[in-house]
């Protein structure tokens, strides 16, 4: 029964696996076939004749007028800005809420809560009007501060617990051995929420670099600041799809998010470990 048991185990994971990376292994293949194999009636899993010409298309920017190292240059700045930004103001929130008591905190973490329960394409509209307004359309410090509004309470929720886990006693005898309010802070908290910081900062990255409802609304009329999901569109014409640049231009999409995982893999795995036990 055992053998039985983990055989249907590695199974089901193996199962899993397969169906998760098959359109990731399409889209690299895809991404390398000339126009000839992607519209063939007979479909190869692998190129015979790989090319490079489809990266080229989407590198040059031909479609658009504008070099793909602008698009990624402004979906690293709003990402990485909001990711910062959020992680910073969300530990202090988080830190607030974790350690004093104070009036309307019960309320204040349920409305959390229901902020995360609206859809988010709702407030398109009003955040328009708004932000015309305030003259912040077609302005990536305008989107940036978007992707922070929505991040905040998801960040500060989960960092919350990351806070509580940490033993109060080793703050007090911090303060106790001459540490003052700032030293506590970077010297003692920092370090052992650091963990928990990094994985949260995921689901930050994660939304930042893949949204595209509001970047197209905010940033609909200024080519040069458009971010990558936009320009992804681009090779979506009236006459058809350019697949093999399609495919490659999501290729290029996905290589930072990796490469962002690869850097945080440790911490990361250490924060959702973290985040497991209470105490």
């Amino acid at each position: 029964m055992k053998r039985l048991r983990a055989i249907t185990r590695n199974g089901t994971a193996l199962v899993v696996a397969l169906v998760t990376l098959f359109p990731i292994f399409w889209m690299l293949s895809t991404a390398f076939k000339p126009p000839k194999e992607i519209y063939s009636l007979t479909p190869h899993p692998l190129p015979t004749r790989p090319t490079w010409a489809n990266f080229a298309n989407v590198m040059n920017g031909s479609v658009i007028g504008m070099p793909y190292w602008a698009f990624l240059r402004n979906s690293l700045v709003v990402t990485l800005s909001s990711v910062v930004v959020s992680s910073m103001v969300a530990l202090l929130a988080a830190i607030a809420v974790a350690r004093f008591r104070f009036r309307f905190r019960t309320t204040y973490l349920i409305m959390l809560l229901i902020v995360q329960m609206l859809p988010q394409q709702a407030l398109v509209i009003a955040l328009y009007l708004d932000f015309r307004g305030a003259n912040l359309l077609d302005s990536l410090f305008g989107l940036t501060l978007v992707y922070i509004a929505f991040s905040l309470p998801v960040t500060i929720w989960m960092l919350r617990n990351f806070v509580a886990a940490v033993p109060r006693e080793l703050e007090e005898a911090a303060a106790i051995d001459g540490a003052g309010p700032l030293t506590v802070f970077f010297k003692v908290l920092l370090p052992l929420v650091a963990p928990g910081l990094v994985a949260t900062s995921v689901f930050a990255f994660i939304f930042a670099w893949n949204e595209f409802v509001f970047a197209l609304t905010f940033i609909g009329t200024d080519t040069a600041k458009f971010t990558l999901p936009i320009y992804v569109t681009y090779f979506f014409g009236k006459g058809g799809a350019d697949w093999g640049a399609i495919m490659a231009a999501s290729a290029l999409f996905t290589l930072p998010v990796l490469i962002f995982f690869l850097v945080v893999q440790r911490r990361l795995r250490a924060g959702l470990l973290a985040g497991a036990v209470k105490g």
